[in-house]
């Protein structure tokens, strides 16, 4: 078993940045992947950014550019905030056997 706790999320202006992390326990030693995904209201939810165990990454074309996440520990520094980034982003570490994990989520929103 991996749990998953996300933190970072809050207010930022349009053009800002926020960083998220996501503290992991348990079973560390399995995740084969980790990776962020975001649901905005109304709107299914979607990949933002990905890091296999072996350091590649993969982005939305959304934030190509504009997120960077990071192979040590999946942190997702994200810049040049726009108002339609504005959702809840949720921590996923996925293992060698293809089960997924899920944090709760964090909230953010950019706003002036």
């Amino acid at each position: 078993q991996v749990q998953l706790v996300e933190s970072g999320g809050g207010l930022v202006q349009p053009g800002g940045s926020l960083r998220l992390s996501c503290a992991v326990s348990g079973s560390s030693g399995a995740i084969h992947a980790m990776g962020w995904y975001r649901q905005a209201p109304g709107k299914q939810r979607e990949l933002v950014a990905s890091v296999t165990s072996g350091g590649t990454t993969n982005y939305a074309d959304s934030v190509k550019g504009r997120y960077t996440i990071s192979s040590d520990n999946a942190n997702l520094q994200m810049n040049s905030l726009k108002p339609e980034d504005t959702a809840v982003y949720y921590c996923n570490a996925r293992d060698f056997f293809g089960i997924n994990y899920w944090g709760k989520g964090t909230l953010v929103t950019v706003s002036s």
